[in-house]
């Protein structure tokens, strides 16, 4: 069975980043932008874990996380860029199961949220961990954090493979540089929109026959990038 899960995340960018990485490890997922809207869908939905930033509109992460733990058991894993012992201590003090702070990669999110889930005991996640994802010729494994292009062995940077997983979950998608720059935060804090380009010109490099006239890894223009090809 695979968790239902309700994501209160004022950035609206991160939540889809969040939401979109659920999806691919099979879960379902119901996204919020405020704390009271987060109560409202916690009591209507009964989720089976709670992935809460700290910092919502109209009520508080910490507001959240004191109703939910008065009303109900539910798993709550907290998400914050303040890195506070007291912060961490104090989240920590109102039930809440996990702490992570930004930035995070998504792989490491969905990990958290497995343990999380696992400990909690509501679902048993019988999905295994981190699939192997393929499109259009591209093998992504997140658990030996290898990939392959038509077979063949790719090295790819840390900020290249998280762009190539993203990219490869959702195939057809179009991503704008604002959205691939958000997949690598976890990797490479340092980097800037421009870069989105540069890893895009690096992995044609690495998966294209021609990398000047791609047919995977293409350029919407005034949008950003799609990986062409379908899944499996």
């Amino acid at each position: 069975m695979c968790a239902h899960v309700l994501v209160a995340e004022d950035d609206e960018m991160q939540a889809e980043l969040i939401r979109r990485s659920l999806l691919a490890e099979g879960h379902t997922a119901t996204v919020v932008h405020d704390g009271r809207a987060a109560l409202d869908a916690a009591r209507r939905l009964r989720p089976d874990l709670v992935v809460l930033d700290l910092m919502l509109p109209v009520i508080d992460g910490f507001g959240v996380c004191r109703v939910l733990r008065r009303d109900d058991d539910v798993p709550v894993l907290m998400l914050t860029a303040r890195a506070t012992e007291d912060d961490l201590l104090l989240g920590l003090e109102l039930g809440a199961d996990d702490y992570m702070t930004k930035p995070y990669s998504p792989r490491e999110l969905m990990a958290r949220i497995r343990t999380v889930l696992r400990r909690s005991g509501r679902v048993v996640v019988d999905r295994p961990e981190d699939p192997v994802v393929r499109a259009g010729g591209i093998t992504v494994d997140p658990v030996r954090h290898e990939v392959r292009c038509d077979g063949a062995p790719v090295e790819c940077t840390p900020a290249e493979f998280e762009i190539l997983l993203a990219m490869a979950t959702e195939p057809e998608r179009v991503f704008s540089r604002r959205q691939l720059l958000e997949v690598t935060r976890g990797t490479d804090r340092s980097s800037t929109e421009r870069a989105v380009d540069v890893h895009i010109m690096n992995l044609r490099r690495k998966t294209e026959m021609d990398p000047r006239r791609p047919v995977r890894l293409l350029t919407v223009f005034g949008v950003g990038y799609k990986l062409s090809g379908g899944r499996g």
